[in-house]
């Protein structure tokens, strides 16, 4: 590392490992189009997405070494809130393109998909790869609303992958909800910018490192109705209430490894924009405004998740609302504020994209050899599939809360830190709320899992083996993540608590230029 005048000059090395993590998602489109051929499009992603984890791992050790890195001029950016987005995106990316060989594998056998979906599948996986990068990589606001309308676009021809009524009809539901508000978001961020440059004249105006810079500066007035904007925006991509709508139909019709993408790691994307102009906002009015915002909707978030959970008959549509619930969380430990807050919302972040796809995978799993996705007509899981049936219980008691899971430290954590900041009310009825999403997981896990097969209206269509009779590509990921779940309620990694320790500081770079 360099220096000149006392400003760290990045190694050009970064600048080329910042390119080629985008390069590599965008070849492996180009491959899978041209060999159209499963098994090479299944190799080529495989191999695809092992890259990018050791690109991200290479990249998330520079910004803890360096703060920062940067290319080109700044048009690429990535520091420890970025950092903390793209391990999700390529961990996730990663155990859901191993799930993928099986699952779709599966689909192709039973003759549910022909050569033709498999091929526009894997790109489509790989386009959803790339532009799911570039969203916490861009620097200029633009460019990343750009990503995450991109996201949308590649992401809706996965969700009608089938071509069934219900799934056409969920995905033209998320692409008009979705570029609605992505519309709203443009807006906000056109105000920001316009904000940035009324201030500072020689400013780069859609650059988050030159409007954090400038917070302080800012026309308050512009900058509220702007977040709002962006808030409404970003937030109805993010599934949170009452923008959610899309979220249980495309959820609900895509296929199962898209689901635990756009679940456990789309959704982040769109929540780190919000945060990203939450910390110019609070640069400019302070952190009441935006905050309370941000508990409105994630209170609201969570009400509407709990009662849906409680009453749910699909499995994947339940796990969809769960999604609503989390992000909510996410949003009301950001508004809480203080070093524990921000800490627990990030590390909530990291955790549901863990749990989020080890329930997706299971429910995927359990759904093919059901033959169905309502939950009443699924019982005895374990007695028939025990490894799944073991994995889907662990998850659902992560993903509601129950110790001693990755989940329930992170919750953990935003109760103390509301208790600690003397949000009483608020925190009072999260725990209510949680209480209600917990009781509402039980209900529908104990007779699935627990249940007298006989009894379900389905009947599962295979033996089981040491597998549960569904390939060890079904069974592996789910392994990983039963794994990170566990380990991650009792020890958070020192580079992960580095990592995120870091990220909270980027929180503090508004209110320093203040």
């Amino acid at each position: 590392m360099l220096t000149i005048a006392g400003e760290v000059i990045i190694p050009s090395g970064w600048s080329a490992l910042l390119l080629t993590v985008l390069l590599t998602p965008a070849a492996a489109v180009v491959l899978v189009t041209l060999t159209h051929r499963k098994r090479i499009a299944e190799a080529v992603t495989a191999v695809s997405v092992l890259l990018i984890v050791f690109q991200v791992l290479g990249l998330v050790a520079g910004v803890i070494d360096d703060r920062q890195l940067s290319a080109y001029g700044e048009l690429l950016y990535l520091d420890a809130l970025g950092a903390l987005i793209l391990i999700p995106i390529a961990g996730v990316g990663f155990v859901a393109a191993l799930y993928s060989v099986n699952y779709m594998g599966r689909q192709y056998e039973r003759g549910i998909v022909d050569d033709r979906h498999i091929v526009r599948y894997y790109q489509g996986f790989n386009g959803f790869m790339l532009t799911m990068l570039l969203v916490p990589l861009a620097n200029n606001m633009g460019l990343m609303w750009v990503a995450i309308e991109a996201t949308t676009l590649v992401s809706v021809f996965m969700i009608m992958l089938y071509t069934t009524e219900g799934a056409i009809e969920a995905a033209w539901k998320y692409l008009m909800i979705a570029t609605v508000g992505l519309s709203l978001a443009l807006f906000g961020i056109v105000l920001f910018s316009y904000a940035n440059t009324s201030a500072v004249p020689s400013s780069s105006g859609m650059d988050w490192t030159s409007m954090v810079a400038n917070s302080g500066l800012l026309n308050s007035g512009v900058v509220k109705v702007a977040f709002v904007f962006v808030l409404v925006g970003l937030g109805t991509k993010a599934g949170l209430a009452p923008m959610h709508t899309w979220l249980p139909d495309a959820h609900g019709e895509a296929p199962t490894p898209v689901s635990a993408l756009l679940s456990g790691v789309l959704l982040n994307c769109a929540i780190y924009g919000v945060l990203r102009f939450y910390i110019i906002t609070s640069g400019t009015v302070g952190t009441a405004f935006p905050g309370e915002l941000l508990t409105l909707l994630g209170l609201l978030s969570m009400g509407i998740a709990a009662a849906s959970i409680y009453f749910q008959k699909d499995m994947k549509r339940l796990l969809a609302y769960s999604s609503v619930e989390h992000m909510g969380i996410v949003s009301i430990a950001v508004a809480f504020g203080g070093f524990l807050g921000l800490f627990a919302a990030l590390l909530h972040i990291i955790n549901h994209a863990i749990a989020k796809p080890l329930m997706f995978f299971a429910s995927g799993t359990v759904s093919q050899r059901y033959g169905t996705k309502t939950m009443v007509e699924i019982k005895g899981i374990v007695k028939v599939m025990p490894v799944t049936g073991t994995l889907l219980l662990l998850g659902g008691l992560a993903i509601a809360g129950m110790p001693p899971f990755n989940i329930f430290l992170s919750e953990f954590l935003v109760m103390t830190a509301g208790f600690g900041t003397g949000q009483f009310l608020v925190t009072s009825v999260m725990i209510i709320l949680l209480v209600v999403v917990f009781a509402g997981f039980l209900r529908h896990l104990v007779p699935m899992v627990f249940g007298n097969p006989a009894s379900g209206k389905a009947v599962p269509t295979e033996k089981g083996t040491g597998t549960d009779g569904m390939g060890a590509f079904a069974v592996v990921p789910m392994l990983i993540l039963a794994a990170l779940v566990i380990v991650l309620g009792f020890y958070i990694p020192q580079p992960l608590q580095t990592l995120i320790r870091d990220a909270t500081q980027v929180f503090a770079q508004g209110a320093a230029s203040k």
